[in-house]
């Protein structure tokens, strides 16, 4: 069974920022939509494993990392395919192409299955998923915990609501993303734009909850920059993320 998934997609208005280029977002929703789409292909997807066994996917990792921001209305191509699954978590890789077949990004992830009435993680073999591909990773890497840095400063503060919830009740890992975001200025966003990123989900947020960004004092030699999301109701560590910027690129070659 060829377990490759193949979705292609345009880059659209909502999916750009103002220099008209792909938001590092908009690619993380990708990922998961075909991430979705995969699944379900397989027998595994989110309202199938949800009415037979009570559960939902949930991503817990990812790391992407981009090569060339793609552009308005650009025709793009994403491949995903599953890995090997550990006790608990499920690992999914993904590789964005543009119409000439060349990689723009890559991504890896790694997932888990929670009770969608108790919250409870189920483990792996728990729906009998045992479909993996010997296909070669899309990043040479291990995901892991991300360590806190030791300095923060708030950036701002953003009030969970309506918008930002999906059909099961919590955030879309895209918003964090966008979160991540915010907490740098339109006049950074200028002249920067991200290499890689990897995030932690730690914890969910309800409509109501107050999420406190943070973000690092420094800017790391490689230029790496920490983004954390509190809650301020709970009190509880929602998300960590490592965000690696360079300057703008006009030639790819």
């Amino acid at each position: 069974m060829d377990l490759i998934y193949k979705k292609q997609f345009r880059v659209e208005i909502s999916d750009i920022d103002f220099k008209r280029r792909l938001k590092l977002s908009a690619l993380f929703d990708f990922c998961q939509n075909i991430a979705d789409l995969a699944a379900d292909s397989l027998g595994f997807g989110i309202g199938t494993i949800n009415e037979r066994y009570g559960v939902a996917w949930i991503i817990t990792r990812m790391r992407a990392d981009v090569f060339r921001t793609p552009e308005l209305y650009e025709e793009l191509t994403a491949e995903t395919w599953p890995i090997q699954h550990g006790r608990l978590t499920f690992e999914r890789d993904f590789i964005i192409r543009d119409s000439t077949g060349a990689i723009v990004a890559a991504a890896v992830s790694s997932w888990v299955l929670i009770d969608t009435v108790t919250r409870e993680i189920k483990k792996a073999d728990f729906i009998g998923f045992n479909l993996s591909s010997d296909h070669e990773r899309a990043i040479p890497c291990r995901l892991g915990k991300i360590k806190p840095d030791d300095e923060t400063a708030p950036a701002y503060k953003k009030v969970i609501a309506y918008s930002d919830i999906d059909f099961n009740g919590h955030i879309n890992n895209a918003k964090y993303i966008a979160y991540a975001m915010d907490c740098f200025d339109m006049a950074f966003h200028q002249n920067h734009e991200v290499r890689s990123l990897e995030i932690d989900y730690l914890n969910e947020t309800l409509p109501g909850d107050v999420l406190v960004l943070n973000k690092g004092t420094a800017q790391e030699p490689d230029g790496t920059a920490y983004i954390e999301g509190l809650s301020e109701n709970s009190g509880k560590m929602v998300f960590r993320a490592k965000a690696a910027f360079g300057e703008i690129r006009t030639n790819y070659e």
